[in-house]
């Protein structure tokens, strides 16, 4: 395959949604050579689903593959048990095997929403990681100093504090930095909080004489409630949501991380955004440009048909107050609104269909249900918060 090495092209990937590159020269000398690279990054399962702040490195994989580029993409099945504390102000448990397998289920699949899988190169690093015996981990471990993991900002601060860091937390960079020696990588790309996980792969490649992967780190970013987006609290944008809940979720995104979310996980052009700046700044109103946003994560994800669906039905919705017209519809087994909700899925109990009620988050043909005892009938509209809508039948 013919490698680009336009300039131009290298500027934007170094730089867009870019924190640090390490060692900056020595990889542009490599993008302009036309030799094909190695670029690695991997996701531990420690959920079902990835979000969109994963889609900043995974977009930058794509940004490296449209170049030409080898894209090696790792599902952590091993690390994932293991567990990886580097953001964590707290211990991580280990995670139950079942509970790693469930989650990785779609890791590959979510992951080709955004690079083209068949033109890359999948792994799960139990391949390398289970074959290890304890000599081949302690020569791995003596390339490091016990300072050096807890002089880490995240360790430094659980040890003054008192709280515990187990043995296993700092076998974990080593883990990270075989999977980059097994693969030969030449780049990883990864977010701020792996920085010392990918050091440890350039350390451990020189152990075994590999010339050291250059890393590219990307910013993490805030999620819907303004935290660091975390599956963990739930104010994430997840690659597999339903266009209308990918739309609905990015209007309620805080006006001023508009044009930080165009940078980081869109690619929409930077000269379009740099527009779209301007002219909030001039006076125009954020709302239309997070429309265009949410239009474009939909679109992006799913189609330009379920985009425009998406936009119609949170315009009809939210800002008309109109009932959509595509209800799914249901036939309880007992005309009350507790079963209808539980038989509908719009709650997991029935405990939880009283609180939502008692809370007066449940309407009935638009007006609010407060008797927890209510009666439904064939052609009713139940409305669940603002999104979730069904009809009986």
């Amino acid at each position: 395959m013919k490698i680009n090495t336009g300039k131009e092209k290298i500027t934007a990937l170094l730089t867009r949604g870019v924190d640090e590159v390490i060692d900056k020269k020595d990889l542009e000398q490599k993008l302009l050579s036309g030799k094909q690279l190695k670029i690695k990054l991997g996701f531990d399962p420690t959920s079902p689903n990835l979000h969109i702040g994963r889609s900043i490195p995974l977009l930058k994989l794509r940004d490296f593959q449209e170049l030409g580029h080898k894209i090696i993409f790792i599902v952590g099945d091993f690390t994932g048990i293991i567990g990886d504390t580097s953001d964590k102000d707290s211990e991580r448990p280990m995670l139950d095997e079942k509970v790693v397998k469930d989650n990785l289920k779609t890791y590959i699949k979510q992951a080709g929403k955004i690079i083209d899988i068949e033109k890359s190169e999948t792994h799960y690093n139990s391949e390398w990681l289970n074959k290890l015996k304890y000599k081949e981990i302690s020569y791995q471990a003596n390339q490091f100093s016990l300072n050096e993991f807890i002089s880490r900002e995240n360790i430094k601060k659980r040890l003054d504090t008192g709280k515990r860091v187990s043995l296993r937390e700092l076998l974990y960079p080593l883990m990270q930095g075989y999977d980059s020696v097994v693969i030969k990588a030449d780049v990883e790309v990864c977010g701020t909080d792996q920085r010392f996980n990918v050091l440890a792969g350039r350390a451990l490649q020189r152990h075994y004489k590999q010339e050291p992967q250059n890393i590219i780190t990307g910013p993490l970013i805030e999620g819907l409630d303004g935290r660091k987006m975390s599956s963990s609290w739930g104010n994430t944008i997840n690659l597999l949501d339903t266009p209308n809940d990918m739309y609905g979720k990015t209007m309620s995104l805080n006006d001023d991380l508009i044009i930080k979310y165009f940078m980081l996980i869109t690619r929409v052009s930077t000269a379009l955004i740099e527009k779209y700046a301007q002219e909030m700044k001039d006076g125009a109103n954020p709302r239309d440009y997070k429309m265009k946003l949410a239009y474009e994560l939909a679109r992006f994800y799913h189609s330009q048909k379920d985009a425009e669906q998406a936009q119609n039905f949170f315009v009809h919705t939210f800002s008309k107050k109109e009932t959509p017209t595509d209800i799914p519809e249901i036939q309880p087994t007992i005309y009350n609104i507790i079963t209808t909700l539980l038989e509908s899925k719009c709650v997991k109990s029935k405990t939880e269909a009283r609180q939502v009620i008692i809370q007066k988050g449940v309407k009935l043909n638009e007006q609010t249900v407060i008797d927890v005892e209510q009666k439904v009938k064939s052609g009713d509209v139940i409305q669940k918060g603002k999104k979730t809508f069904i009809k009986v039948k």
